[in-house]
């Protein structure tokens, strides 16, 4: 419930910023619907959607390439060919009335995964707001894998922190999302609490966790525990191992079973 109470905050505003910022840079490509408007000139006024060979088509210039353009260079691509005899002065705004050329991929730990197309310049947290954001059980990293292209050679991997961008609304760990991004919210771990402790049961891994902070989260020792004798039980490559006698720094791990036992005096 907290997080989602966190994420929706945190998406408002990232929209308000996303309402302010500048969209002239975003790169057109097949399929996206632009409406093509000439100051002064509704005649010229203009729907077209970027055909597969990246092209739309107006009038009085007809066919003009636009596909890897940004709206910015279409606007003085447009300008430049309406100048040459058939406007003066030209100014012409352009829009993207309908986003359909760059898609992500989301999975996991999300309510709604799948392909989700970017509106616009789209970022980790719009797009989670389109995904329907996080499930109870998401864990507190996220992975971005980012396909090798001209600019990366190599394929990308991006870690985002979700605690501190939906907890603690750090918007800079909020990175833009580019086209033919794989996000993957995995689910959490979870340790476990039995014998001797206040709250037995199954509690959610965090990093850094060790017995004595798992025991405390487990609301403490009974009055019966026997601190000394506190043993955890792993399964270590398939198998399970018990380590007996822990140290209270000892280190937690997902999955670990932390027995506390019955003092004998």
């Amino acid at each position: 419930m907290k997080y989602r109470i966190l994420f929706i905050f945190a998406v408002m505003i990232c929209c308000c910023i996303a309402q302010n910022a500048p969209a002239q840079d975003y790169m057109v490509g097949e399929g996206d619907v632009l409406r093509i408007n000439v100051f002064g000139h509704d005649e010229l006024t203009t729907v077209a959607r970027v055909s597969g060979d990246g092209s739309i088509k107006l009038p009085l210039i007809g066919q003009i390439d636009v596909g890897g353009l940004t709206l910015l260079q279409i606007s003085d691509r447009i300008s430049k060919l309406l100048s040459d005899g058939y406007v003066v002065d030209p100014q012409v705004s352009i829009f993207v009335q309908e986003f359909r050329s760059k898609k992500a991929f989301i999975m996991g730990e999300v309510n709604k995964p799948g392909f989700h197309v970017l509106s616009g310049n789209t970022t980790f947290l719009e797009l989670l707001s389109v995904a329907g954001g996080v499930t109870k059980d998401a864990a507190d990293k996220a992975t971005i894998k980012r396909k090798a292209d001209a600019t990366n050679k190599e394929e990308i991997i991006i870690t985002v922190d979700l605690k501190s961008l939906l907890e603690k609304g750090d918007t800079s760990r909020d990175v833009p999302i580019m086209d033919g991004d794989s996000i993957y919210i995995p689910k959490t771990g979870v340790y476990y609490a039995t014998g001797e402790v206040v709250k037995p049961g199954e509690y959610k891994y965090v990093d850094g966790m060790t017995v004595i902070k798992a025991i405390t989260v487990a609301g403490g020792f009974s009055g019966i525990a026997s601190k000394g004798r506190v043993k955890i039980m792993r399964k270590v490559n398939g198998k399970e191992e018990i380590i007996e006698k822990v140290k209270m720094d000892e280190p937690v791990f997902p999955d670990d079973v932390i027995v506390v036992p019955e003092s004998f005096f």
